[in-house]
């Protein structure tokens, strides 16, 4: 074995200890600088040390406003971080928080998408796990709880419910008022993820709550959408009118746009237990097969390395020649599809470039060898594909690469307060901006892979994560509605359950044991000569993979 092979085939107790206490005290210098500095505001603004929520003066940032309702977003979206960092205190006192100055009742307009996956999903995450008696991931039961969590997600939801209205197709405007619903001149174009990625979250709050409504939407939209696929490749487009049901982006990829569509088809069949959802997850996997996939036929194998491209919907064609950092959480999807084979390749492409910045731009042409768009929002895909193939393999490679992204994310992005963005990714120049993910996803997941005997990590097979990292329990009496009335093992709604979800099957190839089996240990997941055809591809001297 090179010398490179020889280091990342194996990972120290002490360099264990190490990651793990560096990454509690990166989460907690974020934590603490929001809630002194920010909170009660959406975000933190790291570098001048103060807090930032909607932009009241700019109606159409919509960078800003999508995401940002002056509802205390980082406070909410950190929620079961606090569980993962194993902090009963900090959760029941953020709990408290949220309950106390935490209300919908504003004149702001946001992403139906965003406010879904960040507000709505940790609420109902923590919800569940403040009612849980089982106390099975620590000591986070809340005695004098009752409810206001699930009631606030609820509330939010219903807020949402007018951008189904008034839609040719049923698909949801992009934006709504939270106090005026849907306002004059909002745009009839919508992506594919942002009207497609709800089942999950309005799933479970509809089984939470016995009202189907919130669900039904979401499944509407996304036979809707399924409908609308390509006739002649299967294949979804990026961009489409709400009202016409017509294509405006013709850009089939596995990014941004489009990405949490796929993904949410595989989880919606884990967490429900609809085969539907499993048959539009399998038949669109084979398109993606069929037209996005180059290179050889196995990640291990010789010749050109996989790699998944941006292809025209309609006939499969290559759009372009970029990848973005979206993109990198489609190795997850793939461990969580058994497709350990395929994740490999695709999780070390991103490795690569992340080796030549030290953090991803948003997006990397692999024919240029250079970035497209420079900037590095602290996005967790990364590091929580990383996490979830170390889950897959136990192969010490990637514990190694966990710590060079905690590192370079450490010594690149730290500021006085906080950590920032990088505004470009070739000179290191940060914009001040912490975006929630950051505490809610990233640091999450780097320290569920340092945490070997996490509760999470224990009971990972009852557990599905949200595209937004939020833990969400896989039990009986969450499958089918017709379901509940007929569990017979009276199961309490108050505690997470047991796993009942058997996933086999995927796309006909799944052979999740078998092909994790071949990459556990040893040496590292792709030897040196396979790296180093990587490192060509972006750009990097494969001499410098230490």
């Amino acid at each position: 074995m090179s010398e490179e092979e020889v280091k990342y085939s194996s990972f120290s107790e002490e360099d264990l200890k190490y990651a793990k206490t560096k990454t509690r005290e990166m989460f907690y210098f974020g934590w603490e600088n929001y809630m002194r500095h920010a909170f009660p505001a959406d975000e933190l603004d790291p570098i001048n040390c103060k807090g930032r929520g909607a932009d009241h003066q700019n109606p159409d940032n919509i960078n800003i406003n999508d995401v940002l309702g002056d509802y205390s977003l980082t406070l909410i979206d950190t929620l079961d971080s606090l569980v993962v960092f194993q902090d009963p205190f900090e959760f029941k006192r953020a709990v408290n928080n949220v309950i106390r100055y935490v209300d919908f009742e504003k004149n702001t307009t946001v992403q139906v998408f965003e406010s879904t996956i960040r507000v709505i999903g940790s609420l109902l995450s923590a919800h569940l796990i403040a009612i849980d008696k089982s106390r099975k991931f620590g000591d986070f039961y809340i005695e004098e709880y009752d409810g206001e969590l699930l009631t606030l997600a609820h509330d939010l939801a219903s807020r949402l419910l007018p951008a189904f209205d008034g839609t040719e197709t049923g698909l949801p405007y992009t934006r709504v008022n939270l106090l005026k619903g849907v306002l004059p001149g909002t745009t009839n174009s919508t992506c594919t993820a942002g009207a497609g990625s709800l089942l999950l979250e309005f799933g479970l709050l509809s089984r939470l709550l016995g009202d189907e409504t919130f669900e039904n939407l979401a499944r509407r939209v996304n036979d809707k959408l399924w409908k609308l696929r390509d006739f002649a490749t299967g294949l979804h487009g990026n961009l489409i009118n709400i009202q016409t049901g017509e294509w405006l982006g013709n850009l089939a990829t596995l990014g941004a746009g489009v990405d949490s569509f796929y993904e949410y088809m595989l989880k919606s069949y884990i967490l429900f237990g609809d085969r539907k959802d499993l048959q539009m997850f399998n038949e669109s996997f084979v398109k993606i097969l069929n037209y996005m996939r180059r290179g050889r036929t196995k990640c291990q194998d010789s010749g050109d390395p996989p790699i998944f491209v941006n292809v025209d919907s309609r006939d499969g064609s290559t759009s372009n020649t970029w990848i973005d950092s979206l993109q990198a959480s489609f190795s997850g999807v793939l461990v969580l599809a058994g497709e350990i084979d395929e994740a490999v390749c695709h999780h070390a492409l991103y490795y690569s470039v992340w080796k030549k910045y030290g953090v991803l731009p948003e997006r990397f042409n692999w024919q240029l060898k250079a970035p497209d768009v420079n900037f590095y929002p602290l996005r967790p895909e990364f590091a929580e594909s990383t996490y979830l193939l170390y889950t897959a393999t136990k192969n010490p490679f990637y514990l190694n690469v966990g710590l060079e992204i905690l590192e370079s994310i450490d010594s690149i992005t730290r500021v006085k307060c906080g950590f920032a963005t990088v505004h470009d990714v070739l000179d290191g120049s940060l914009e001040d901006r912490m975006e929630s993910f950051f505490l809610a996803e990233t640091m999450k997941y780097l320290y569920l892979l340092f945490d070997l005997e996490n509760p999470i990590n224990k009971h990972q097979e009852n557990i599905l994560f949200s595209t937004e990292g939020h833990i969400f329990p896989i039990r009986k009496d969450l499958r089918f509605f017709e379901d509940r009335e007929k569990n017979e093992e009276g199961e309490s709604e108050e505690e997470f359950g047991e796993f009942v979800a058997t996933v086999t099957d995927f796309a006909g190839r799944n052979k999740s044991c078998e092909t994790a089996e071949n990459f556990s240990g040893g040496v590292p997941p792709l030897r040196h000569h396979q790296i180093k055809q990587l490192f060509d591809i972006v750009g990097v001297d494969s001499h410098n993979w230490e």
